[in-house]
């Protein structure tokens, strides 16, 4: 029988140490698809950068321009390539990936969240890793969703 295969959907906010080691454990019964976010990292650049910050409708957020959208890319991207490194380093193989579609040329940011639930049906299990800050709403949000577990990490 094939191993079972799992979602990991990790904030950006909880890169820390002690996520690689839960990861690596779970690496040993499981196919790991981590999906990693940056909310936090993204609203900074776009400051930084003199884009409105803050702007989420009931998708996500909202991005006006191809500029916004690759800054937000660019971010998600780094803490991609921060995930995929220490995971390497440590010897743990799990695929990383980003919530953006390219869907023909176009880049489609998705909400982390609402990609967990358009991958709800092809995973075994669904883990949503967020800050103790954020775990009962997050809770909240996935009750219905039996295969969905949200578990907190600083």
């Amino acid at each position: 029988m094939s191993r079972k295969n799992c979602l990991v959907k990790l904030s950006g906010d909880c890169l820390g140490n002690s996520i690689i080691e839960w990861i690596k454990e779970l690496s040993q019964t499981h196919f790991v698809v981590i999906c990693v976010g940056g909310g936090t990292q993204i609203n900074e650049a776009f400051a930084k950068a003199g884009f409105v910050v803050g702007i989420h409708g009931p998708l996500g957020r909202e991005t006006k321009t191809f500029a916004e959208r690759q800054l937000a890319r660019d971010v998600l991207e780094n803490n991609q390539a921060e995930i995929q490194d220490r995971l390497a380093s440590e010897g743990v193989q799990a695929v990383a990936v980003i919530p953006v579609l390219e869907i023909g040329t176009v880049l489609c940011h998705v909400n982390g969240d609402q990609l967990v639930l358009a991958a709800y049906l092809g995973f075994d299990e669904l883990y949503v890793v967020t800050t103790p800050e954020r775990e009962a709403k997050k809770k909240e949000f996935f009750a219905p969703y039996e295969k969905v577990k949200v578990v907190s990490f600083k």
